[in-house]
């Protein structure tokens, strides 16, 4: 697939030619399975594939180069591992940067748009349905504007619309436009063949994958993401990292 980030990271998900779905039962499977937010993995990857794991997010130097999270804890004197956060391995949540080794954290609810291009260039290869996926977007991100009657996928607490697409449209930025390019990331995203399960929490810097045990082992040896292994009763929340020193929360309570 020939990615073209510089015409297409600026353009919202009609002009990429996502499609809205009226009808969401087609992530029916995916809300039968997940747990009632238990702040676990399996809150947001439905636990019925072989595999999950865990990809972070990177943060970014002054000049927009990526900044793995193990290289960020090395140089803390901290100890990178599934269950990091990165207010314990930096040593604050609200750490606005590190000379010579950070200016920007990790993404915060979105998975940016090169690392989802490396996934989606991954999870091509691992389903039979890659031109027919489907996309969830949380409705209250403040990226969409979904008509009043349009359905919602009840995913737990957060409930979300239905788009379909190729996995090209993977990296779709939601929201985006000339002026703000950023935009954000599908929330949840699959192939119609429910071959594998891609979920972004609103409030969390790194993506869950569910998927067999051939397609986890390629993310993570591909040396494009940062992912390491997960489970599906695996927290989710600030506070899972025991290893690293724990911060004060990220709400300052």
């Amino acid at each position: 697939m020939a990615w073209d980030p510089e015409t297409t990271d600026s353009q919202d998900w009609d002009e990429r030619g996502l499609r809205l779905v009226a009808e969401t039962t087609a992530g029916t499977w995916i809300v039968d399975h997940v747990h009632n937010f238990d702040h676990t993995v399996a809150a947001l990857v439905p636990p019925v594939f072989g595999s999950d794991a865990r990809i972070f997010h990177p943060a970014s130097t002054i000049d927009d180069d990526p900044v793995r999270w193990a290289d960020a804890a090395a140089a803390n004197g901290t100890i990178a591992h599934p269950v990091m956060e990165w207010g314990s391995i930096v040593g604050g949540w609200r750490i606005s940067g590190q000379e010579g080794l950070w200016q920007d954290a990790p993404a915060t609810g979105s998975l940016p748009a090169a690392t989802t291009r490396a996934l989606a260039d991954i999870l091509r290869r691992f389903t039979r349905t890659r031109d027919h996926c489907w996309f969830a977007h949380w409705e209250g991100s403040g990226f969409i504007t979904p008509p009043s009657n349009c359905s919602r996928l009840p995913m737990p607490n957060r409930r979300m619309v239905l788009f379909s697409g190729s996995i090209d449209l993977a990296d779709t930025r939601f929201g985006a436009n000339r002026w703000f390019p950023t935009g954000m990331s599908p929330h949840v995203w699959w192939p119609d063949d429910h071959a594998w399960c891609v979920a972004t929490d609103i409030d969390l810097m790194t993506t869950y994958l569910g998927a067999s045990a051939d397609c986890v082992d390629a993310v993570l040896a591909d040396g494009a993401l940062e992912a390491l292994p997960a489970r599906p009763d695996q927290g989710i929340t600030w506070d899972s990292d025991t290893i690293n020193p724990l911060p004060s929360s990220p709400s300052g309570l």
